[in-house]
């Protein structure tokens, strides 16, 4: 009886405050209508034809021996890139958490090497692949005389994809190997067990989860990934780029729109046992904080190895960064290695490089803000607040994580030009800006939302209530109490959605039209035909921009940040 009244009592007080209500129909709203209607119209598409409903179109695909060797060729990558990534993931997570480097300069390298693709454009390393190992590459024919030396297929997306993601699985094993008691392992070596025996007995079985959970992420980024496979593939279909060619090239929209499904559900699948059974288990089987400080490793046996093998992937990744920007100072590469200037004059004289950052710069800049404060308020509702429909936000959020650029890019094609909003307000969003700014929103949403519920979950709850007992409304406790003490999150969750629009290209580069010039379909545009000077000159000035925002954003935290703010009130 109390439960009920108290529930009563909740369900009247969440009804009086109208700023709650309508943000949650305004969110509700906007989920529906950018992220689950648009994967509607894609089943609608597959299912439907002038015939009636059913599977034609699914057989029609499935007929095709092209679509049938992509789905071969992407699980190959996935598979292999998820068990490479996750694998050197630990490497440097052990090194960076376990191990007594000799040198702070070392272990800062390490650090660097394994966030600097974070922060890039995701297609900057094939470019670099190409002019380090193809047929007029630095190493291949100059240093090696290899002069028909093949960098496209399987192992140049392989290799690619791999130093672009192990990143992700970097941070995640980082966080888990931390949280690891170190009395388990030390007990171990009391009783006589060597390094590798603790660490085979103990320390991997405590994180077998997290690297299922890591492998599963990346696996999913892996078959998503379009740029790179589009740029370094060459007859090397996967499903992402099999699809773009559909409904380019041969303009199959209800083709592309089954294998943009079929896709999908492996995303779906994979995203779903990665959510709701590896992330709980990695969090069952760690909780809390390691007890005490980890005594590091200081045996040379151990030290050395894995110093030389994280330092060899660090030379390797350094190059493949600095040929980027040499590529746009040489005027031919390959062949003629004087320095010049001419590319970066292009650029801004030749091939209106200054409206494509215009462009660029102004769109992301205008969705990074929407998608922070959309970010905190999702963490805020679904942390602080009890209502019906909880559920369904965080969900469909989440949702877009695990759809691939190219499937959404799709599925605004088919939703926006011509489903259900033929005429009227939406229906005219194809084919400008917002459309561009609400790809962008929706993209970097579950990285800003799951940023802000570790956030909020660390603030003490009685902080807000003391303010709504004063009679502050939900708006006013959310400005005023909430967001200041998350003020790192969402200033974290501006910059990372600002990189994430201002690199992306899976989802806008069939979106773009001619009013609107991109960085990213610049690149990939010159890229495909081999303008490496141009493409590499967009990339670096692109990459400069994208590290500005970082060290702005870590001076403002710095500055400016809840850290700052606590110690000055100290």
């Amino acid at each position: 009886m109390a439960k009920k009244q108290s529930a009563a009592l909740d369900r009247k007080k969440f009804l009086a405050d109208p700023v709650m209500v309508t943000t949650i129909v305004v969110l509700i709203a906007f989920l529906a209508l950018f992220i689950l209607y648009p994967l509607a119209i894609l089943l609608v598409d597959s299912f439907i034809t002038e015939e009636g409903v059913g599977l034609s179109i699914f057989r029609r695909v499935m007929g095709m021996p092209n679509f049938r060797k992509a789905i071969t060729n992407t699980l190959k990558v996935g598979f292999f890139v998820g068990i490479a990534s996750t694998l050197i993931g630990l490497l440097f997570a052990y090194v960076e958490e376990y191990v007594k480097l000799r040198t702070r300069f070392l272990s800062g390298i390490f650090k660097v090497v394994s966030m600097l693709p974070v922060v890039s454009p995701p297609f900057v390393l094939s470019l670099s692949m190409i002019m380090l190992f193809g047929k007029a590459g630095i190493l291949t024919r100059y240093i090696l005389h290899i002069y028909d030396n093949n960098v496209y297929g399987f192992w140049g997306i392989a290799v690619v994809q791999t130093m672009t993601f192990f990143p992700v699985c970097y941070m995640m094993l980082k966080g888990l190997l931390k949280n690891i008691d170190p009395s388990l392992e030390e007990a171990a070596r009391d009783m006589g067990a060597s390094r590798w025996k603790v660490f085979m007995t103990v320390t991997l079985p405590l994180i077998l989860p997290g690297l299922g959970n890591a492998f599963l992420v990346t696996f999913i980024e892996s078959i998503a990934d379009f740029a790179n496979p589009m740029i370094i593939g060459g007859s090397y279909d996967t499903l992402a780029t099999t699809i773009y060619l559909q409904i380019t090239g041969a303009y199959d929209k209800e083709g592309a729109s089954a294998m943009a499904v079929v896709l999908l559900c492996i995303t779906l699948v994979m995203f779903v046992v990665q959510k709701f059974y590896l992330e709980a288990k990695s969090t069952a089987t760690l909780s809390g904080k390691a007890s005490r400080q980890r005594m590091l490793v200081k045996e040379r046996s151990v030290t050395l190895p894995l110093s030389i093998l994280c330092s060899v992937m660090a030379v390797f990744v350094i190059m493949m960064y600095i040929c980027v920007p040499f590529g746009a100072l040489f005027k031919t590469w390959g062949y003629d290695f004087h320095l010049t200037t001419k590319w970066f004059t292009q650029v801004f004289t030749k091939y209106k490089g200054f409206k494509a950052f215009k462009d660029s710069f102004i769109l992301s800049l205008i969705a990074s803000p929407i998608t922070a404060l959309i970010s905190m308020v999702i963490s805020y509702l679904v942390v602080k607040r009890k209502f019906k429909g909880k559920g369904f936000i965080e969900a469909v959020s989440m949702l877009a994580m695990a759809v691939p650029g190219t499937v959404l890019g799709i599925g605004y094609i088919r939703g926006f030009s011509a489903g259900v909003f033929r005429t009227g307000f939406l229906q005219g969003l194809y084919g400008t800006g917002a459309i561009l700014v609400i790809v962008f929103v929706v993209r970097s949403l579950p990285t800003g939302t799951r940023s802000g519920i570790s956030a909020l979950r660390q603030i003490d709850k009685s902080i807000e209530e003391s303010a709504y007992d004063m009679g502050a409304d939900s708006l006013t406790v959310f400005m005023t109490v909430t967001l200041p003490l998350i003020r790192d999150s969402f200033l974290s969750g501006l910059v990372t959605a600002f990189v994430r629009s201002i690199t992306a290209i899976s989802a806008i580069i069939l979106l773009v039209t001619p009013q609107y010039l991109l960085i990213t379909v610049q690149i990939n545009e010159f890229a495909e035909k081999g303008s490496y000077g141009i493409a590499c000159a967009f990339a670096t000035i692109l990459i400069a921009i994208t590290y500005g925002a970082v060290l702005i954003m870590n001076l403002i935290i710095s500055r400016f940040g809840a850290g700052r703010m606590i110690k000055e009130e100290n």
